[in-house]
């Protein structure tokens, strides 16, 4: 069971580090091995470190077809330096699933590198180490000379589980719900329906999940759908959707709203159905359509849209720590690109009067407080609505949320369109 644990988790890093896929992407044989999920995002998580102790330990490189060694040499150092794992089992066993590969002679190899990192394991914890793409360390230290070290810091931590209560339930009767599974928690001022969890939990052991008491979804996110304050007669949309927390929640908010909830991503939207369905949701209509285009708009303006736009996702690294592997800086730009073009082209569909709300899961200045200010530059019909609250750092628009305890990195803008 040991062996095939390492085998799976091995098998998840290199489909990351040498076939650039997305974790999200791969599929665990047994949903359940909770070790085999950890070993892999601690690896990923600290792959930039673990690359450059295992590269300097190495004499010469390994030939491409045996870069799955490479792997699991750091998938072994990861365990080492960082699990809880007892230090012969994390050698014996990563060693063991050479025989798996066909390749056992690298045992002498492997073993060696690892006996090393294990003899030199105190000193290399003390170094200094962000374990971030070169390229990205420098961008993170030009935009918060003041608190890249938190960003690092949190980046390279486990997230919190974040719960957002149903308003059918009082969060405080939810919480004591969840007590009585043995599953403490604890509110968030600045978001009420909010419960953090002291530890991670099944969402099958969450009390009434099915029948929609909750959804999983961080503190940040929550904050989406009151900063866009629906009420009853809005018509709203809800673009770039998937997976469509925030749409189930401006529904809980405007039960009797008319929302389109829009996705380009066809397998995604299944998923914006399947929540629908749980929380037996009849106000949402659901359109399969690139956000940038108008194709899909039958011209009927809407009063209120939430646009969480495609991002480089820099301020949810701790959830999803491949994309410091995968993201790559000209992303950055092409991004940035997108962006401008979904703003312009869904602010021609926004009443005048009416409220857009610009959010990316980024820290990046240039998607979002850059963007948007140039934006307000470029629409003279558009003016920014402060968002007041005890959350993130003002920023000369807009607010930011650097990833912390309780918060994924966030940024929100709020604005409306002037009235000729």
């Amino acid at each position: 069971m040991e062996n095939n644990t390492r085998l799976v988790a091995l098998d998840a890093i290199c489909s990351v580090v040498l076939d650039k896929r997305s974790l999200s992407s791969f599929e665990y044989p047994n949903p359940d091995d909770t070790l085999a999920k950890s070993l892999v995002f601690g690896t990923i998580r600290f792959y930039h470190q673990l690359n450059d102790i295992v590269t300097d330990l190495l004499n010469h490189s390994l030939e491409k077809d045996d870069l799955d060694i490479h792997c699991l040499m750091l998938l072994g150092a990861y365990q080492i330096l960082y699990s809880k794992v007892a230090i012969h089992a994390s050698i014996f066993e990563t060693v063991d699933t050479l025989n798996f590969l066909d390749k056992t002679w690298a045992k002498g190899l492997v073993n060696a590198i690892l006996r090393q990192i294990d003899r030199d394991k105190n000193a290399l914890l003390k170094q200094t180490h962000y374990s971030h793409p070169t390229w990205m360390v420098k961008k993170i230290k030009q935009n918060y000379p003041d608190d890249f070290q938190q960003i690092f810091t949190q980046n390279n931590t486990q997230a919190p589980m974040t719960l957002r209560v149903h308003p059918k339930f009082s969060a405080e009767d939810y919480q004591q719900s969840l007590a009585n599974e043995n599953i403490q928690s604890s509110k968030l001022d600045v978001a009420p329906q909010a419960l953090v969890l002291d530890k991670p939990a099944s969402v099958y052991s969450l009390p009434d999940f099915d029948s929609g008491a909750c959804y999983v979804q961080d503190g940040s996110a929550q904050l989406a759908a009151s900063l866009l304050t629906p009420q009853g007669s809005d018509r709203i949309l809800d673009a770039c959707c998937a997976p469509g927390g925030k749409t189930t929640h401006l529904h809980e908010l405007a039960p009797d709203s008319s929302i389109v909830a829009l996705d380009s991503d066809s397998e995604r939207l299944e998923r914006v159905e399947q929540n629908i369905q749980r929380f037996n949701i009849k106000n949402i209509e659901i359109i399969e359509g690139n956000a940038q285009q108008q194709d899909w708009w039958n011209g009927e303006l809407f009063d209120k849209i939430l646009l969480d736009a495609p991002c480089s996702a820099t301020g949810v690294i701790r959830r999803h720590p491949d994309i410091k592997l995968l993201r790559k800086p000209k992303d950055i730009k092409n991004l940035v690109s997108l962006q401008a073009q979904i703003l312009a082209n869904l602010w021609q569909m926004l009443k005048p009067g009416g409220v857009l709300l610009y959010a990316t899961c980024s820290i990046l200045k240039a998607e979002n407080e850059e963007q948007i200010t140039q934006f307000l530059e470029s629409h003279q019909d558009a003016e920014e609505i402060k968002i007041n609250l005890d959350w993130g750092i003002d920023t000369s628009v807009g607010r930011q949320q650097l990833p912390s305890h309780n918060f994924d990195g966030f940024y929100y803008a709020k604005l409306q369109k002037r009235v000729e």
